[in-house]
């Protein structure tokens, strides 16, 4: 029998811990997304989220941003512009185009939203004991450090 590597033991664990990390992460997620009950959708607030972050912006920089075709995201605008929550102005370089800003209203909801998924999370870390909440606050500068990406 051929000794075991302490270097496969060591990414066999590294893989368990993706694995089990990518769970629970999703499956948390998941049920902040269920438990909200955000009349936005996904994709909707995640382009909300976008252009509050690096707005305004022209259809095809957000599609680009979002990872979506523009036919799609032309739908998401239509949809969010229907609601109040974007405005659409001229491009003042290119009178073909358009900016998206959030409106009053979508700058409002998307508050609420924030608001309303923390205090989401805060119920579930009341329900953890001392030595759990302790654990979890030790783990944010890691958790946080996962959100580097190699590039940076």
């Amino acid at each position: 029998m051929a000794p075991v590597d302490s270097t496969e033991i060591e990414d066999d664990e590294l893989t368990d811990l993706a694995v089990h990390l990518r769970i629970v992460v999703g499956r948390l997620h998941r049920r902040i997304r269920i438990d909200g009950r955000e009349s936005i959708p996904p994709l909707q607030l995640s382009a909300m989220v976008t252009v509050e972050q690096h707005g305004p912006l022209r259809l095809s920089e957000l599609a680009r941003r979002e990872a979506v075709t523009a036919p799609t995201m032309s739908r998401v605008l239509s949809a969010l512009d229907d609601q109040g929550l974007v405005v659409r102005t001229p491009d003042p370089q290119d009178a073909r185009g358009v900016l998206i800003t959030l409106s009053e209203l979508g700058v409002t909801r998307l508050a609420e939203v924030r608001t309303q998924r923390t205090a989401l999370v805060a119920r579930r870390i009341a329900r953890l004991d001392d030595a759990q909440r302790r654990t979890l606050a030790d783990a944010m500068p890691a958790l946080e450090a996962l959100l580097v990406d190699d590039a940076d």
